[in-house]
Order: C-alpha cells, then structure tokens, then sequence
C-alpha cells in the first residue's frame, strides 16, 4: 500500500508552486521552501519531528515530493553543538547526511541550515528582482528600514551556508515582530507558523519592495541613462537578420574551451538595457546573487559596435573582445584561486549583450542556454531597482570567485551525470515530418542532440518536434528544399533556436518510377530538383555557417542503393540518388580542411514507415516486381544475403554511428543500410 503524503507536504508543494511558477517572486531553480511536521518513526513507532525542504538542484515551480530533503528535527537542532566555526562550516554539509529521515530523499541543498535551525515551521528563502535590488543598493540596509521598518529586518552580506542560518535564526529570535529578513547582495527569507502565513509574508515582502521601487522612479531620469545615439533596437527583421549573422561567430567563440549550445534574447528588457550610455558600466559590475552569476559567470561580453556597423566589423571586434575577455577571466581566476581551489573551468563568456540586437547565452544544453538568459534579465532588472532607489553595488570580485570556485559547487557538478554523446550539437534533418527523416530526428535527440525538424509539410514537422519534446530539444522549421532563399530561412531558424548547427542531414526526398521512355522532362526535374539540387542548396548553405563556426562538423547525405546498383524503370530516381552519392565525395575533399565530414548512407527500399513509399513509390515498385504492394517489403528482404527488411530505424542507427565520435577520422564514406545487396557493393 502505498504510503499517503503527509498533509505538511502537500502544502509544502502547492506554495512552492504557486510562488515559483511567478518569475517576480523567484528564478528558475532559484530560491527554497520548507516546512516541519510530525510524522511516526516506523522503527520506534514514535512521533518524530521532521522538516521537509527542496532538494539541491530542484525548481520550486515543478517541485515534486520526489526532490525534497526529509531531516530529523531533533539532529539539526544539535549541529550547532559541533559546529567548528566558520572557517570550516563547509564540513557542515556532510553533517546533513546524519540527519536523514529514512533514506532522506533527495541531497540537502547549502541553504538547508537556514530551514532547519530558523525556528518556524514554514521558511522560504527565494530570488526576487525586487528583493535582490534592495540587498544590491548601496544603502541597502538604510532602504530596507524605510520599506519594512521593523516587520524585515537586514542581513549583511555572508556566502550561502551553516553561519548564515545562524544569523538568520539569531535574527528571527531577536526580533520577533519581523515577518523576514532581507540578505545583503542575495535575496530574501521569510517565515511563517503556517504555509499560508509564510506565503502570504515572502508575497509582502516582494510586492511592497516592488512598490518601494516604483514609487521611487522619475520618468525624466531613467536609471540606465540616456539612449546612445545609433544604438537603439532595430526593427525585429532586420536584428534577428543579424543575430543569426553573428551567432554562429560568437558560438564559435563561446565554444573555444569545450562545445555550447546557444539561445537569443531580444526582450524589451534586454534591448532596451544595452541601448542605454550606462550599460557598460553596470555591466561590468557584473551580477550579484549567487544564482546570477554561478549560470552567467560574473560578467558579460560586451560588444561596442554600432548595430549599424558592417557584420564584417561587428564580427572582427567580437573575435577582439573575446580574446581580451579570455585574459581577464584568467586574470581573475590567479587574483583569487589558492593552492585549494578547483581548476578554472573555462574563460569563455556565458553572455555577450550586442547593442541593437539582444543577448545571445550559452550553456551545455539549450536549457542551461535559456535559464543563463534568463538569469541575466533578472540581473537587468536588479539593476534597475538598484540604480532607481540607490546605486548597484554588488558582492566585491572576491566573494564571488568564493562562490563560483567553492568546492561545495564543485562536489554538484561532479554529481551530473555524464553527457550523451550528441550533447551540444545542433542538427537539421530535411524531409525530418515522416519515414527515414522521423526517425532520424528521434534517434539524434534521444542521444543528446538539439534538432531541427526540416520539411516541406510544416504540421507533420510540428508532430515529429513535438513527439521529441520541448523547444529546448527540437523545433520543426517548414522548408522547400529546391528553393535557396527558403533553404537559408530554414538555416536561419536553426541558428536563432540553437545558437549554430553542427549536424545536416540530407534526407529530403521523392521518387518517380517510370521507364525510360515514359520518364518526362518534368519528372527529371521534380527528382533531380529536390534530391540533387536540393541536398546541394543544403549542404551549401550549411557549410557557410560550419566554417563560421570554425567548429567542425557532419554532412550526412541518405543516398541509396540505387545510386550504385542499376534497377529497371529508375532513370529519374537512380541518377538524382547516384548525384547525391557523388555530392559526398566532392564535399568530402572540399570540407576537410575545414574539419567538416560528408558521409552517406545508403539503404535499400524502405517501406514501413516511409513517407515516399505511401506517396505512390510502393505501388509503382511493386508493379515492377509483380508483387502486391504489401508484400514489397518482404520481396526486398528476401533478395538480400541477410534476409532482413530493412526499417526507418536501422538508417537512423548508421547515421548516428557516423556522427557519434567513434568515427572521427571518417570522411567520404558510403555506409550500405541494405541487409547485403552484392549488386550495390562499392568498389
């Protein structure tokens, strides 16, 4: 019998998501709640005080019972009694482990001490802007007293930890008419005696310093200054033209210590804040809350080009800031790393603002690409606040390598599981709505890949998208393959979802059957149009962001059999598909210098499943072979040595084989997916 949730739980869990699905409350897997209760101990059979708190790594907003911390009260309330001090408060996390009810569920997160020794029996600590932009300002501790007087009271800078919840319980027992407390250059925690209470006072607290803010704004003095003349928002046509000019450039750039995924911004916030004569300055500053910059690094890059600028220049003085930008994280990094500290783990920017344009941000997956974005508009926001009260002055530069070198984040990212192995790469699969191309978008984003759905028919590409999952894994992109400027529209898209690409397959397709002399000038045209020429405009317009990139890359093309072995009534179909087996080895010789590998695959007829067979193919073939048409892919199978038919998932299989790594050194190779066909061996 399963066991029912404890009612504390429950409202744990519909306050966590009530306050996390609101982003003016708290970030993205930002911020924690908790709450305490008695339960039964299944060994005594006696009542044990329990406190339930998200988990590390968990997001309030989807929080599940699943990500939630289970400690005993009772062995919390005695860690203070070993406590080493501060020096050493790190070896406090390890103490948690000891405090576990049960199997403890999921891993105690470096907050759980401001839970666990606070005495109420419900406590959120959470990342409002609004919150943030008062522990940011200048007088943050003067202007947190005029917003809340006694009823919050201010918490000077400390780095997340066991000290911190000791000054926070001090503070709630000397104070007993506060409802919470503001934390210098970090965020907010309050509390309460019930979940409703707790709730109803972190919404106080947030809305009435949202209000503090407001109130305090002048139209006539905007707290980023003036406008730069020429550095307003283009209109959105022609700024995502140039985002998707410049993205695979700064992809490239981002990626130089290990491969990032990409994801563009141009929300008013973000335009609007690079537009501004005093974005530079605050941009250096760098954010502040440790959620802030543990995902955006300290600082952005920051282009100073005019978005009116030539691409050409916008990209040479990107390839400029980045070099300098590499120096001065490394710089940083000596200042303050020790003979502890982990190794630097990458100089490359996580953010680069781009004046007119938006932000382009970067991560080890599209999720991690967005959430860095959004992190960053929450910094935009803070900033406002700050600099509309007070003036933003974030944690100083020490505190915030202490962060994000801190060995307790490192033990985190050494708890991640290792990476699949298409993570970070980008792929476009034409004719990707049906048959070989469905199958193939499945299997490349099933092994980590973020994919662009290409096909003719939008609404079967929007169904192969959303079968695979969300915008953060793959995207349909509606495209006619024999038209150049739809081919580079399609382009385009898959750079503004994803930053680049990296993986092209060629799959779009349709056959003719006709013999020789019923084989009209238009059949050749409609086969040679989307196959060769097609793969052609693909492949070309590919390869332009590939060496943008400077990144590498794969070409694959689904040829077939057919383009080696010479069947009856295939004129059309057999020489598009032996153009397309050909396109590979000159793409192979051309590319190489460039790291890019053009392979194909070549399968025999595949029936189940496919798009070209059901459009009339099967029928045709089989008349070729006087078979009936639902026995075509047992005739196929039965004429090859393995006696196998051969599916859509079996051509994916060689294409993710070809693109996975362990071939790294192959280039102009034709993979036969064909159950052994000894007429179509390469010779």
């Amino acid at each position: 019998m399963a066991e029912q949730t404890h009612p504390a739980v429950s409202a744990l869990l519909q306050r966590s998501h009530r306050l996390g699905s609101d982003s003016r409350n708290t970030n993205y897997a930002g911020g924690n709640a908790s709450a305490k209760g008695e339960a039964t101990d299944p060994v005594t059979g006696e009542s044990v005080e329990l406190m339930w708190v998200k988990g590390s790594g968990g997001d309030l907003g989807t929080l599940q019972e699943s990500g939630l911390a289970v400690l005993r009260l009772d062995r919390m309330r005695a860690l203070p009694g070993v406590y080493p001090g501060i020096e050493r408060e790190d070896e406090m996390v390890a103490a948690f482990d000891y405090c576990a009810h049960g199997k403890g569920g999921a891993a105690p997160s470096i907050d759980t001490a401001m839970h666990g020794l606070v005495e109420a029996d419900h406590v959120d600590h959470l990342h409002p802007d609004s919150g943030i932009a008062l522990a940011c300002a200048a007088e943050g501790e003067k202007l947190t007293a005029e917003c809340f007087g006694d009823r919050v009271a201010w918490v000077p800078w400390r780095r997340p930890g066991f000290q911190l919840g000791l000054d926070i319980a001090a503070i709630k027992r000397d104070n007993p008419q506060a409802i919470g407390v503001v934390l210098g250059g970090h965020g907010i925690t309050a509390w309460g005696a019930t979940s409703e209470e707790c709730e109803a006072n972190s919404l106080e607290i947030i809305r009435s310093a949202e209000r503090f803010i407001d109130e305090r704004a002048t139209p006539s003095s905007h707290p980023f200054g003036e406008v730069i003349d020429g550095y307003a928002a283009l209109p959105e046509e022609q700024r995502r033209a140039r985002a998707a000019a410049l993205l695979p450039v700064v992809r490239g750039l981002a990626s130089t210590d290990r491969p990032q995924v990409g994801h563009y911004t141009d929300s008013e916030a973000v335009l609007d804040f690079v537009s501004r004569s005093e974005h530079p300055r605050l941009a250096a500053l760098g954010t502040s809350c440790p959620d802030h910059f543990l995902r955006t690094k300290v600082r952005p890059l920051v282009l100073d080009v005019s978005p009116h600028a030539p691409v050409e220049e916008a990209i040479a003085r990107l390839k400029e800031l980045h070099a300098a930008y590499r120096e001065d994280y490394r710089a940083y990094y000596e200042r303050h790393a020790d003979a502890d500290s982990p190794p630097m783990r990458g100089a490359d920017p996580a953010i680069v603002l781009v004046p007119g344009v938006g932000m382009f941000s970067f991560g080890k997956d599209k999720q991690t690409a967005r959430v860095a974005g959004e992190f960053y508009v929450n910094a935009i926001n803070v900033m406002r606040g700050a600099e509309t009260i007070s003036r933003y002055a974030p944690i100083d530069e020490a505190e915030k390598f202490r962060i994000e070198y801190w060995e307790l984040e490192e033990a985190k990212l050494r708890r991640m599981p290792a990476p699949k192995p298409l993570a970070t790469r980008v792929a476009l699969v034409t004719g990707g709505g049906s048959g070989i191309g469905r199958a193939i978008a499945h299997r490349l984003a099933a092994e980590g890949a973020c994919v662009a759905v290409a096909d003719r028919d939008g609404a079967a590409a929007g169904e192969v998208a959303a079968e695979i999952g969300t915008s953060d894994v793959a995207v349909p992109v509606t495209v006619d393959v024999t038209d150049p400027d739809a081919v580079a529209a399609a382009l385009r898209e898959t750079v503004l979802a994803f930053g680049g690409v990296d993986l092209v397959v060629n799959n779009a397709g349709l056959s003719i059957s006709k013999p020789l002399l019923e084989t009209t000038e238009a059949d050749w045209d409609i086969q040679h149009g989307v196959m060769a020429r097609g793969s052609f405009l693909v492949a070309r317009e590919a390869a332009r962001i590939l060496v943008e990139q400077d990144m590498g890359g794969d070409i694959v093309y689904i040829a077939s059999k057919n383009g080696v072995f010479a069947g009856p009534n295939n004129i059309a179909y057999g020489s598009a598909k032996a153009d397309q087996a050909h396109q590979v080895r000159l793409l192979a010789a051309e590319l190489g210098e460039h790291r890019i590998r053009v392979n194909g695959v070549n399968p025999d007829g595949v029936v189940r499943g496919s798009g070209i067979f059901a459009g009339g193919w099967g029928a045709q073939r089989a008349a070729v072979y006087g078979v009936p048409e639902e026995k075509l892919g047992e005739f196929y199978a039965q004429r090859t040595l393995l006696k196998r038919e051969v599916l859509p998932e079996n051509v994916a299989n060689a294409v993710f084989a070809l693109t996975s790594g362990e071939l790294s050194h192959t280039t102009g190779l034709h993979v036969p997916v064909d159950a052994g066909v000894a007429a179509a061996f390469l010779r």
